[in-house]
């Protein structure tokens, strides 16, 4: 298994959560962990203020995770991949989180876009895209949603009509996370726009080459000031016809359906390392910070309030894992994937919500990660499906 810019040592840190070790992280894994938030520490969160301002990532930052193997880790080796699984992307987004580095959307390009192109992708396709994905040459991010279509993937007006040896691609949309950054974008439009679900395909755009897309405004947003969520726009887009998603038209909505799973988990993996982040730094606040001559840990209110939630976070921990488990093996269904993705952003906002009335007014200042953290959690509610959607998915079980 290839990561080439870690050197892999023993290491350990402290968690307010204590669950017993799942069964997916190997002691390999264990010591991946610790290697990954050193990188992270050590090369990106020196940068989060910049880019804070600035509302983008430096491209740089994409270059050193590839040559460091962080990037398309899942992916097989023979496409540039370092052979993992989705543990590997599991611990490269909770130890994100925890280094707190913001901004940086690298788990979309490792666990989203990169998938679809393994999945569906033909032969050619995979070599083609995949090791540039890889090495931080390719900057990945898919372009779903539309200024008036959210979740109903199968309404999109944006086109992509055959005229000979290519496509034609036309329409806008908005909320796309890498936006300015992105250089390969799986395009979410209608091959067939007289057909719902079956008119659906995914098509890639290179934006290095195609004439007539482009870039709308970075979206001023809540949280997550350091991500570019921008619109995009596709005016006359030619691309060869060997740029359509595997081989037939009109199975883009079947693909979106079978990799939301994942991406639904993903949004339940992030939501959980910022759980813990959270109490970790509420803990460590509370246990400094002193009122009527005594830290704030010691009164009754903070000792119930984090007891609780540290309890609900050890049931969550044990419920993300087992979900983590069930997808590496396959198993993971959308209605379990649906239960992850409501339950544990909706406990995100609430953990973060409870921790910052704990640290005070101190909590409300920006220079408190703790305030980024209550503007970040807001939108994880909401995308990838909002939680209403997630309900009426768990319905249709019963």
């Amino acid at each position: 298994m290839r990561f080439t810019g870690l050197e892999i040592k023993r290491s350990s840190f402290m968690s307010a959560v204590h669950t017993a070790k799942p069964e997916w992280k190997t002691d390999d894994l264990e010591l991946f962990e610790g290697e990954v938030y050193k990188f992270f520490s050590r090369e990106l969160a020196p940068h989060v203020e910049k880019w804070r301002d600035q509302g983008c990532v430096d491209r740089w930052a994409w270059t050193k995770s590839g040559e460091a193997g962080l990037l398309c880790m899942s992916m097989p080796e023979e496409y540039g991949g370092a052979g993992g699984t989705f543990a590997h992307e599991q611990i490269f987004m909770e130890q994100q989180v925890r280094a707190g580095v913001e901004g940086f959307g690298a788990g979309l390009h490792n666990c989203i876009v990169a998938p679809y192109i393994l999945h569906y992708g033909t032969e050619e396709q995979k070599k083609r895209w995949l090791p540039r994905m890889a090495s931080g040459e390719l900057v990945g991010a898919i372009a779903m949603t539309e200024p008036g279509t959210g979740s109903d993937l199968q309404s999109v007006r944006t086109t992509a009509l055959k005229d000979g040896n290519q496509y034609v691609v036309n329409g806008q949309k908005t909320f796309i996370t890498n936006g300015q950054t992105a250089n390969l974008i799986i395009v979410v439009a209608k091959t067939n726009p007289s057909e719902k679900a079956g008119g659906v395909s995914l098509m890639v755009v290179e934006t290095d080459e195609a004439d007539g897309f482009e870039r709308g405004r970075n979206l001023k947003k809540l949280g997550n000031k350091a991500q570019d969520t921008s619109e995009l726009f596709f005016n006359d887009v030619k691309i060869p016809t060997e740029n359509l998603l595997g081989t037939d038209e009109g199975q883009g909505f079947f693909q979106l359906m079978e990799q939301l799973p994942q991406e639904r988990h993903q949004i339940a993996v992030l939501a959980m390392a910022a759980i813990e982040r959270a109490l970790e730094l509420t803990i460590e606040y509370t246990k400094e910070r002193e009122a009527f001559g005594r830290p704030i840990i010691k009164f009754q209110n903070t000792q119930f309030k984090l007891a609780e939630y540290k309890a609900k976070a050890t049931m969550a921990r044990v419920f993300v894992d087992y979900c983590t488990q069930q997808l590496i093996e396959g198993k993971l269904d959308a209605t379990t994937a649906s239960m992850s993705k409501m339950l544990l952003t909706d406990l995100e906002n609430e953990t973060i919500d409870e921790c910052l009335q704990l640290f005070g007014g101190y909590g409300y200042m920006d220079e408190y990660p703790i305030s980024r953290m209550y503007a970040d959690a807001r939108v994880q509610k909401i995308y990838g499906g909002t939680n209403e959607i997630m309900k009426l998915l768990i319905a249709r079980s019963l």
